[in-house]
Protein backbone atom coordinates (compact mmCIF):
# COMPACT_ATOMS: atom_id res chain seq x y z
CA UNK A 1 0.00 0.00 0.00
CA UNK A 2 1.34 3.43 -0.91
CA UNK A 3 1.91 6.18 1.65
CA UNK A 4 -1.13 8.10 0.39
CA UNK A 5 -3.21 4.94 0.62
CA UNK A 6 -2.10 4.34 4.22
CA UNK A 7 -2.93 7.92 5.18
CA UNK A 8 -6.36 7.63 3.55
CA UNK A 9 -7.05 4.39 5.45
CA UNK A 10 -6.05 5.99 8.75
CA UNK A 11 -8.17 9.07 8.04
CA UNK A 12 -11.22 6.94 7.24
CA UNK A 13 -10.71 4.85 10.38
CA UNK A 14 -10.55 7.98 12.55
CA UNK A 15 -13.59 9.46 10.85
CA UNK A 16 -15.55 6.22 11.35
CA UNK A 17 -14.55 6.08 15.02
CA UNK A 18 -15.62 9.69 15.64
CA UNK A 19 -18.88 9.22 13.76
CA UNK A 20 -19.76 6.12 15.78
CA UNK A 21 -18.92 7.93 19.03
CA UNK A 22 -21.12 10.84 17.99
CA UNK A 23 -24.03 8.56 17.12
CA UNK A 24 -23.75 6.72 20.42
CA UNK A 25 -24.11 10.01 22.25
CA UNK A 26 -27.68 10.41 21.13
CA UNK A 27 -28.36 13.21 23.59
CA UNK A 28 -25.65 15.33 21.99
CA UNK A 29 -27.03 14.70 18.50
CA UNK A 30 -30.57 15.50 19.55
CA UNK A 31 -29.50 18.66 21.41
CA UNK A 32 -27.62 19.93 18.34
CA UNK A 33 -30.57 19.35 16.05
CA UNK A 34 -32.92 20.86 18.63
CA UNK A 35 -30.69 23.94 18.80
CA UNK A 36 -30.86 24.26 14.99
CA UNK A 37 -34.66 24.12 15.05
CA UNK A 38 -34.90 26.62 17.91
CA UNK A 39 -32.68 29.14 16.10
CA UNK A 40 -34.83 28.94 12.97
CA UNK A 41 -38.06 29.17 14.95
CA UNK A 42 -36.95 32.18 16.97
CA UNK A 43 -35.84 34.11 13.91
CA UNK A 44 -39.05 33.12 12.15
CA UNK A 45 -41.16 34.49 14.99
CA UNK A 46 -39.07 37.67 15.09
CA UNK A 47 -39.66 38.34 11.40
CA UNK A 48 -43.41 37.83 11.66
CA UNK A 49 -45.91 36.13 9.35
CA UNK A 50 -44.91 38.01 6.18
CA UNK A 51 -44.16 35.20 3.70
CA UNK A 52 -42.07 37.41 1.40
CA UNK A 53 -39.90 38.61 4.27
CA UNK A 54 -39.40 35.06 5.55
CA UNK A 55 -38.42 33.83 2.09
CA UNK A 56 -35.94 36.69 1.66
CA UNK A 57 -34.34 36.02 5.05
CA UNK A 58 -34.31 32.22 4.69
CA UNK A 59 -30.77 31.85 3.22
CA UNK A 60 -29.15 33.94 5.94
CA UNK A 61 -31.09 32.24 8.73
CA UNK A 62 -30.26 28.84 7.28
CA UNK A 63 -26.52 29.45 7.44
CA UNK A 64 -26.63 31.09 10.84
CA UNK A 65 -28.30 27.98 12.21
CA UNK A 66 -25.87 25.68 10.41
CA UNK A 67 -22.75 27.54 11.57
CA UNK A 68 -23.79 27.90 15.21
CA UNK A 69 -24.87 24.26 15.38
CA UNK A 70 -21.68 23.22 13.64
CA UNK A 71 -19.52 25.00 16.20
CA UNK A 72 -21.16 22.91 18.93
CA UNK A 73 -20.85 19.66 17.00
CA UNK A 74 -17.25 20.03 15.77
CA UNK A 75 -16.01 21.15 19.17
CA UNK A 76 -17.61 18.12 20.78
CA UNK A 77 -15.72 15.72 18.48
CA UNK A 78 -12.45 16.84 20.09
CA UNK A 79 -13.82 17.23 23.58
CA UNK A 80 -14.85 13.57 23.84
CA UNK A 81 -11.28 12.39 23.27
CA UNK A 82 -9.59 15.04 25.39
CA UNK A 83 -11.54 14.21 28.54
CA UNK A 84 -10.30 10.60 28.60
CA UNK A 85 -6.82 11.25 27.16
CA UNK A 86 -7.55 9.52 23.85
CA UNK A 87 -6.32 12.47 21.78
CA UNK A 88 -2.87 12.27 23.36
CA UNK A 89 -2.76 8.52 22.71
CA UNK A 90 -3.79 9.10 19.10
CA UNK A 91 -0.97 11.60 18.67
CA UNK A 92 1.57 8.94 19.73
CA UNK A 93 0.54 6.49 17.02
CA UNK A 94 2.94 6.13 14.06
CA UNK A 95 0.65 8.00 11.68
CA UNK A 96 1.03 11.36 10.02
CA UNK A 97 -0.64 14.38 11.54
CA UNK A 98 -2.26 15.05 8.19
CA UNK A 99 -4.14 11.77 8.45
CA UNK A 100 -5.39 12.66 11.94
CA UNK A 101 -6.57 16.06 10.72
CA UNK A 102 -8.22 14.51 7.65
CA UNK A 103 -10.05 11.96 9.80
CA UNK A 104 -11.30 14.59 12.23
CA UNK A 105 -12.31 16.88 9.38
CA UNK A 106 -14.16 14.06 7.59
CA UNK A 107 -16.12 13.25 10.74
CA UNK A 108 -16.92 16.92 11.18
CA UNK A 109 -17.97 17.15 7.54
CA UNK A 110 -20.36 14.22 7.93
CA UNK A 111 -21.95 15.83 10.98
CA UNK A 112 -22.14 19.22 9.27
CA UNK A 113 -23.69 17.73 6.16
CA UNK A 114 -26.45 16.07 8.18
CA UNK A 115 -27.09 19.33 10.05
CA UNK A 116 -27.16 21.28 6.78
CA UNK A 117 -29.60 18.94 5.05
CA UNK A 118 -31.94 18.87 8.04
CA UNK A 119 -31.74 22.66 8.32
CA UNK A 120 -32.67 22.98 4.64
CA UNK A 121 -35.71 20.76 5.21
CA UNK A 122 -36.68 22.82 8.26
CA UNK A 123 -36.36 26.07 6.31
CA UNK A 124 -38.52 24.66 3.55
CA UNK A 125 -41.27 23.77 6.03
CA UNK A 126 -41.09 26.75 8.40
CA UNK A 127 -40.53 29.50 5.84
CA UNK A 128 -42.55 28.03 2.94
CA UNK A 129 -39.49 28.02 0.64
CA UNK A 130 -39.39 25.62 -2.31
CA UNK A 131 -36.03 23.97 -1.58
CA UNK A 132 -36.75 21.01 -3.87
CA UNK A 133 -36.80 23.21 -6.97
CA UNK A 134 -33.32 24.51 -6.14
CA UNK A 135 -32.06 20.95 -6.48
CA UNK A 136 -28.37 20.33 -7.21
CA UNK A 137 -27.38 23.99 -6.86
CA UNK A 138 -28.57 24.16 -3.27
CA UNK A 139 -26.99 20.79 -2.51
CA UNK A 140 -23.65 22.02 -3.86
CA UNK A 141 -23.80 25.07 -1.59
CA UNK A 142 -24.59 22.90 1.43
CA UNK A 143 -21.78 20.42 0.69
CA UNK A 144 -19.16 23.13 0.14
CA UNK A 145 -20.32 25.12 3.14
CA UNK A 146 -20.29 22.06 5.37
CA UNK A 147 -16.76 21.19 4.21
CA UNK A 148 -15.52 24.69 5.02
CA UNK A 149 -17.03 24.76 8.49
CA UNK A 150 -15.59 21.31 9.22
CA UNK A 151 -12.11 22.31 8.00
CA UNK A 152 -12.01 25.48 10.09
CA UNK A 153 -13.76 23.91 13.08
CA UNK A 154 -11.39 20.95 13.23
CA UNK A 155 -8.34 23.21 13.33
CA UNK A 156 -9.67 25.63 15.94
CA UNK A 157 -11.14 22.83 18.05
CA UNK A 158 -7.59 21.52 18.25
CA UNK A 159 -6.38 24.99 19.25
CA UNK A 160 -8.88 25.42 22.07
CA UNK A 161 -9.44 21.85 23.25
CA UNK A 162 -6.99 22.16 26.18
CA UNK A 163 -8.20 25.60 27.26
CA UNK A 164 -10.50 26.04 30.23
CA UNK A 165 -12.62 28.57 28.36
CA UNK A 166 -12.81 26.47 25.20
CA UNK A 167 -16.59 26.86 24.86
CA UNK A 168 -16.11 30.63 24.64
CA UNK A 169 -12.90 30.72 22.64
CA UNK A 170 -13.96 28.35 19.88
CA UNK A 171 -16.73 30.55 18.39
CA UNK A 172 -14.65 33.71 18.94
CA UNK A 173 -11.84 32.24 16.85
CA UNK A 174 -13.97 30.53 14.22
CA UNK A 175 -16.55 33.17 13.35
CA UNK A 176 -14.16 35.83 11.92
CA UNK A 177 -12.45 33.20 9.75
CA UNK A 178 -15.81 31.87 8.56
CA UNK A 179 -16.97 35.30 7.35
CA UNK A 180 -15.98 34.68 3.67
CA UNK A 181 -17.64 31.28 3.77
CA UNK A 182 -20.84 32.71 5.22
CA UNK A 183 -20.91 35.38 2.51
CA UNK A 184 -20.37 32.88 -0.27
CA UNK A 185 -22.77 30.30 1.15
CA UNK A 186 -25.58 32.80 1.69
CA UNK A 187 -25.15 34.33 -1.77
CA UNK A 188 -24.99 30.90 -3.40
CA UNK A 189 -28.13 29.84 -1.53
CA UNK A 190 -29.94 33.01 -2.60
CA UNK A 191 -28.99 32.35 -6.22
CA UNK A 192 -30.00 28.68 -5.99
CA UNK A 193 -33.39 29.40 -4.44
CA UNK A 194 -34.04 32.25 -6.88
CA UNK A 195 -33.18 30.24 -9.98
CA UNK A 196 -29.91 32.16 -10.52
CA UNK A 197 -31.39 34.86 -12.80
CA UNK A 198 -28.13 36.86 -12.91
CA UNK A 199 -25.77 33.92 -13.41
CA UNK A 200 -23.97 34.51 -10.10
CA UNK A 201 -24.16 31.01 -8.68
CA UNK A 202 -20.99 29.75 -10.35
CA UNK A 203 -18.86 32.58 -8.98
CA UNK A 204 -20.06 32.06 -5.39
CA UNK A 205 -19.53 28.31 -5.60
CA UNK A 206 -16.00 28.96 -6.85
CA UNK A 207 -15.41 31.17 -3.82
CA UNK A 208 -16.56 28.34 -1.56
CA UNK A 209 -14.28 25.85 -3.34
CA UNK A 210 -11.29 28.21 -2.98
CA UNK A 211 -12.06 28.77 0.70
CA UNK A 212 -12.34 25.04 1.35
CA UNK A 213 -9.06 24.25 -0.42
CA UNK A 214 -7.14 26.96 1.44
CA UNK A 215 -8.54 25.94 4.84
CA UNK A 216 -7.95 22.22 4.31
CA UNK A 217 -4.37 22.74 3.15
CA UNK A 218 -3.61 25.16 5.98
CA UNK A 219 -5.24 22.91 8.56
CA UNK A 220 -3.44 19.78 7.38
CA UNK A 221 -0.10 21.60 7.36
CA UNK A 222 -0.39 23.05 10.88
CA UNK A 223 -2.63 20.67 12.82
CA UNK A 224 0.27 18.49 13.87
CA UNK A 225 1.77 21.27 15.97
CA UNK A 226 -1.42 21.42 18.04
CA UNK A 227 -0.94 17.82 19.14
CA UNK A 228 2.51 18.44 20.54
CA UNK A 229 2.79 18.84 24.32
Amino acid sequence: MTRIGREASVALAIARKDAIAELRGRQAVVSTLFFTAVVLLLFGFALGPDAARLAAAAPGLLWLAVVFSGILAVGRLHLLETDDGALEQLARYPVTRRAIYAGKALAGFAVMLVIGLLAVAAVGVLFAVDVVAAGPALLAAIVLGAAGVAAVGTFYAGVTVRLRAREVMLPLLMLPVLAPLLLGAVKATVAALGGDPFGELGAWLQLLVAFDVVMVVAGAATYGYLLED
